[in-house]
């Protein structure tokens, strides 16, 4: 992950930038044949494993370091296959290794164990089974620190109902962290032999005849975590023999179901503090042992604060104190013990909660749920540690659907509330991969889906999400073609869709064409004509087919290929709709036309009797001021410069065509606003050097002239660009067009002239 989010000297709210090493170790990672080439000796059918090239030496910091990055760049790709680059210690060398988000075998994990590691972490690592438990035995020697989070089954079964205990033993005598994810603890598992062991989490373990009293014989132990480990009522007489406990949590993340409830709160919490005194660090959420802050007979004279079993640390308060949804509304007393608290109350409790709670994702989705409620109606002022909050648990949880869900909701009215330009690019970036990161994995949740595609629309489009196109083009097709007909999320994604087709340039178009977003407008358009639904969505889909055909020819081919032009025509001859009323859709789909029309060796499919008519129909239009009619006679145009031998019909006749095309031109406002956006201007440039047919030049100056007349700054410096103003001064030199023309073309050159020209910089 990246650094933590700060506010920089000139107000901007990011993180820390890459580094020089942080940008050639991703590069490495994007390209890894730098450094390795795959496995040639295996089976064709075998997926391809990597190893190091010949003479390269990877030291320890590189291979921790090079395990990490790729982690975080292509969690998607993280396995076996990338870890098998690490098959030879005698040239690569592990050390650190934490593990999240991974696809990793038993295999991988073989070879990352054999590195002899000094630290092991996994966390939601699916694919690792209860087998692997041996490696320990083999391997762990070495190991100081064995975390095995949640979805890591190397010592629990992965069906929830087979929760039989496995027979293991740690063979890590040096071991000095120890954190277990609900594995079940039975009577004959030893911790004796781990006399160096300082911190022991049991997060969500079941004690199968197993006594915390085993815990006794660690003489280092300082800080015990069971969290929603239950019951251990019977158990506090163990847990007061650990006199040197430094940090002690008993919390769970629910008493709705009886358990953390004590039948004497007050009793109970006093017991420990008179027995654990060098307690700084205490986290009984969830119970009841804070009481109900009414003090009793016996120890209201010396009561000082509303939590009475804490009464003894009044003159010492706690470093930090849990009080997440205890009983009671602990957390809102005035009278706390406490340095920080962990807490509902206010904001600082809840993002206290939440830096304290990292690895709890239920809880933690809870603790989002509350800074989401905090950001939608109140006004959250640390936004500095709320993202960084936020981005951390959806980093760290990315296979907790729950947690994305309430994290991208958060992140929403987060970024919705602050002015985007404040946001450096680093940051920006990060909320973009995190919220990519929670879609991709979830994309079958509507909801995920939703909260994403919101928040994104906060961000400047397409500038913003660049880095990541080709993931976020893939997430939104899904969002179209997948979600609910006529639902939101098919509503968002489609603009969203819309917007970056728009506003990019002819590779990336390309690129939309190889995933099919032509195919799957198609499909879109054919749905609603099939139910006679004509909707926004319809509309954005012509919309879109219009931008990816820009310039952009195969993408015209796909259109046609797909039976667009039938789509087409069927929408024109849908008797029982409002169609013709709306502008937006008409216009939509002549402007897809006119780039179909514009690439000449498609143009004869188009040459046929229904569409010429349709064509020419439309050039008397008045929808949506000229533009139907002004596409419709761009769409003829075109076809009409192929010459008379391209004409292949009779009807309606070449030279009629033309007629009405001239005076659908006469008609028009050459002061006209235009929904329209050029790139380029060769292919209207193309026409106004057609001397044949001199109707299609009248066309395509009076498109000059209107463009550099309505947006001269624009327009005008595009026209120079593309050596407009000469092929113009040739057109009036040339005796075939009539006066009309060349006047309109002479009105092209006084505005260019007229039009300033951009200053150069020195």
């Amino acid at each position: 992950m990246s650094g933590k989010v700060r506010l920089k000297s000139n107000g901007i709210l990011d993180e820390d930038p890459l580094t020089l090493q942080d940008i050639v170790y991703q590069y490495i990672c994007k390209h890894l044949h730098i450094v390795s080439c795959p496995d040639e000796d295996i089976d064709e059918d075998a997926e391809k494993r990597y190893h190091l090239r010949g003479g390269i030496v990877l030291p320890n910091d590189i291979c921790d370091r090079l395990i990490d990055t790729f982690q975080k760049q292509f969690y998607q790709k993280f396995g076996d296959k990338f870890i098998s680059l690490f098959r030879d210690t005698n040239r690569t060398s592990l050390n650190v290794v934490h593990l999240r988000n991974s696809n990793l075998t038993n295999y991988g994990l073989e070879i990352l164990m054999r590195h002899k590691l000094y630290s092991l972490s996994m966390w939601y690592c699916d694919k690792v089974t209860v087998e692997s438990h041996e490696l320990l035995a083999l391997h762990g020697a070495s190991l100081r620190s064995l975390e095995l989070g949640i979805g890591s089954h190397m010592l629990q079964n992965a069906e929830p109902n087979d929760k039989e205990p496995v027979d293991f033993q740690f063979n890590c005598p040096h071991l000095r962290r120890l954190v277990l994810n609900g594995v079940v603890l039975h009577h004959r598992l030893q911790f004796a032999h781990l006399r160096d062991l300082t911190h022991l989490d049991l997060t969500s373990c079941i004690l199968a005849n197993f006594s915390l009293q085993a815990l006794s014989s660690l003489p280092k132990l300082h800080t015990l975590i069971l969290f929603n480990v239950w019951p251990i009522a019977n158990q506090l007489h163990a847990i007061c023999c650990l006199r040197r406990l430094r940090t002690l949590d008993i919390s769970i993340s629910s008493s709705g179901n009886g358990h953390g409830t004590y039948d004497l709160p007050d009793q109970t919490l006093e017991m420990l503090m008179d027995n654990l005194r060098e307690l700084t660090h205490l986290d009984i959420s969830g119970t009841n042992l804070a009481g109900n802050g009414v003090a009793t007979k016996e120890s209201c004279h010396k009561l000082n604060t509303d939590i009475p079993g804490l009464t003894s640390r009044t003159q010492r308060p706690l470093q930090f104190l849990g009080l997440y949804h205890t009983a009671h509304w602990a957390c809102k007393r005035h009278d706390i013990p406490a340095i920080e608290i962990a807490g509902d109350a206010n904001e600082h409790q809840i993002l206290t909660a939440a830096r304290y709670y990292y690895d709890r994702p239920v809880l933690l989705t809870r603790v989002l749920n509350d800074l989401y409620h905090l950001f939608r109606f109140e006004n959250c002022k640390d936004i500095h540690t709320a993202l960084d909050v936020v981005l951390t648990a959806m980093d760290r949880h990315l296979k907790f659907k729950h947690m994305q869900i309430s994290g991208s909701a958060t992140l929403f009215y987060i970024v919705k509330g602050r002015d985007r330009s404040k946001f450096g690019t680093t940051l920006r970036n990060h909320i973009i991969r995190t919220l990519l990161n929670g879609m991709e994995v979830h994309l079958n949740d509507d909801t995920m889906l939703r909260n994403g595609y919101l928040t994104l629309t906060q961000f400047q489009m397409p500038n913003d999400v660049l880095f990541e196109y080709e993931r976020l083009i893939k997430i939104l097709l899904h969002g179209v073609s997948k979600t609910e007909q006529e639902g939101f999320v098919q509503r968002i994604a489609i603009y969203l869709l819309n917007t970056l087709a728009c506003q990019v340039d002819g590779r990336q178009k390309l690129f939309l064409g190889e995933l099919g977003v032509v195919n799957t407008m198609l499909s879109l358009i054919k749905d609603r004509l099939t139910r006679s639904v004509f909707d926004d969505v319809m509309e954005v889909a012509w919309s879109t087919m219009w931008n990816v055909t820009d310039e952009t020819a195969i993408n015209c081919k796909r259109f046609l290929d797909g039976r667009g032009m039938e789509y087409f025509l069927r929408c024109l001859n849908v008797s029982n709709c409002t169609f013709r009323e709306r502008d937006e859709l008409l216009r939509n789909m002549m402007g897809l036309l006119g780039n179909v029309a514009e690439v000449k060796w498609l143009r004869p499919k188009l040459m046929t009797q229904k569409f010429i008519e349709v064509f020419a129909e439309l050039l008397s239009s008045e929808s949506d001021g000229i533009e139907v009619s002004y596409n419709a006679a761009g769409v003829l145009a075109h076809i009409a410069s192929d010459g008379p031998e391209a004409w292949t019909i009779k009807e309606p006749s070449r030279g009629d065509v033309l007629v009405s095309m001239v005076n659908a031109i006469m008609r028009w406002d050459i002061k006209s606003d235009r929904n329209i956006n050029y790139r380029s201007f060769e292919p209207i440039l193309g026409l106004v050097r057609c001397y044949e047919t001199p109707q299609c030049q009248h066309w395509a100056v009076w498109a000059l002239a209107n463009l550099t007349q309505v947006y001269p700054d624009k327009y005008c410096q595009l026209v120079e660009q593309e050596n407009g103003i000469q092929i113009l001064k040739e057109l009036i030199d040339h005796p075939s067009p009539y006066e009309d023309i060349k006047k309109i073309a002479r009105m092209v050159i006084e505005q260019c002239n007229k039009c300033p020209r951009p200053m150069l910089e020195g």
